[in-house]
């Protein structure tokens, strides 16, 4: 955290954060005009829902399509209601993110500054792209930071209610994203961290709730192949044939947090260096962050709620065998190490608090030009069609919108693209 010297300092950096945090909340608000933001994952969202709505052939690719049920519930819901549309899925990412927002806080309490911690993850350019897709990630972040927050609770006032939100949330994020896995062993070794000396008498008096965990366990193994867990297996054995090894997952996962922590893409940048060299500096600055990090979750005095130490080991221990690349896959836990980052200590020095506001500033710039440009997109068909996904999507954007591709050099338009934005933008 940046220290402040004065009484009157202190309260003027708290009106800008507090004010700054008002802002950005109307403004991600505002974002929820925008219009549905196609992915690959997305498309086949939308495929598996229809699929169950209207039904689909017993060998199509959407009945035997393996993405968790979780979030396709949530599509399949909205659409029974009626509001399957853009608007209503931001509207419901951008309370995800405040709720996993509000847990985040209640657990570091005074170990963060909460108008700084919110002004942090809402700036952060993964954040600000991916809460506006159909996409899964905003949903994990809201219920695996609840089920945290929940058994948070129940180790401070020991009722039974919060330990059971605890599993009902891992329940809810395990069925929204496969790596919810990791809040199994998170919430069990907590409670036997918790309890280690009274271990017997919990089991003596929660049998009910141990015989649940043990089912629940159980379930996991026997449907293991039904939860995609197989396929999941499968996928990292066959990525692994194919010559991903685990140099190249190092390099991707230190790569992400470069571009997480500069907070900035890594293509905005590495086109203006040579390719190696950009590649290179991208991935010594995601060691050089890693490290940071490692070195506060370590540190005593750090605070950090054993149940969050627990299951960011276990969720690092997942991506750093995952052999795929994308900075998304961290967005569920950007809540939580920045939490842990903005605890660094950079009072020691006058040149480390200099450089630690250098780079907050520079990292609130760049979040607010990301920001910035999400939203004029959301008013400029044109501009979004060429922009949105690198201009993937072109053709069927601007199909969509003005009845035809612009562009001279269109060749085809997806029939399933323009039928989902026909039918859900």
């Amino acid at each position: 955290m940046l220290p402040l010297t004065g009484r009157s300092e202190n309260t003027r950096f708290t009106a800008f954060f507090k004010l700054a945090t008002y802002v950005l909340t109307a403004f991600y608000f505002v974002n929820c005009l925008t219009h549905l933001q196609l992915h690959y994952d997305t498309l086949r969202y939308y495929a598996i829902k229809d699929c169950w709505e209207y039904g689909c052939p017993p060998d199509s690719d959407s009945a035997h399509d393996y993405l968790p049920y979780g979030y396709t519930g949530l599509l399949l819901l909205l659409s029974k209601l009626h509001i399957l549309r853009s608007f209503s899925i931001v509207f419901i990412n951008a309370l995800y993110l405040l709720g996993g927002l509000y847990f985040t806080r209640k657990m570091f309490g005074t170990a963060i500054r909460p108008f700084v911690f919110f002004v942090v993850v809402m700036l952060n350019w993964a954040v600000i792209k991916f809460y506006a897709y159909p996409l899964s990630e905003l949903q994990y972040l809201f219920f695996s930071i609840g089920s945290l927050y929940f058994y948070f609770q129940y180790t401070k006032n020991k009722r039974p209610l919060p330990l059971v939100l605890a599993f009902v949330f891992a329940g809810l994020a395990f069925l929204t994203r496969t790596i919810g896995i990791a809040l199994v062993p998170a919430l069990l070794l907590s409670l036997i961290w918790e309890y280690r000396k009274e271990l017997t008498r919990i089991v003596r008096n929660n049998k009910i709730l141990v015989v649940i965990a043990g089912l629940v366990v159980i379930g996991v193994v026997v449907f293991s192949k039904q939860l995609g867990l197989d396929h999941y297996t499968g996928v990292m054995s066959k990525q692994k044939q194919g010559g991903v090894n685990f140099a190249q997952i190092l390099e991707w996962r230190f790569k992400e947090w470069a571009e997480l922590f500069f907070n900035v893409p890594s293509n905005k940048v590495l086109n203006y260096l040579p390719a190696k060299a950009g590649t290179e500096f991208f991935v010594l600055a995601g060691i050089l962050f890693f490290a940071w990090f490692v070195y506060l979750f370590i540190s005593r005095k750090t605070s950090i709620p054993v149940i969050v130490r627990i299951y960011l080991l276990f969720y690092g221990v997942i991506m750093f065998s995952w052999p795929f690349y994308d900075p998304r896959f961290w967005v569920p836990v950007i809540p939580l190490l920045s939490a842990i980052l903005l605890q660094t200590p950079v009072d020691k020095s006058k040149a480390i608090k200099g450089f630690g506001s250098l780079y907050l500033g520079v990292y609130m710039l760049l979040g607010v030009a990301a920001l910035s440009f999400a939203t004029y997109l959301c008013f400029n068909k044109k501009e979004f069609a060429r922009h949105h996904a690198n201009g993937v999507y072109r053709n069927e954007y601007e199909t969509h919108f003005f009845g035809k591709p612009l562009s001279d050099t269109a060749t085809q338009v997806n029939p399933f693209d323009l039928h989902v934005l026909d039918r859900y933008d």
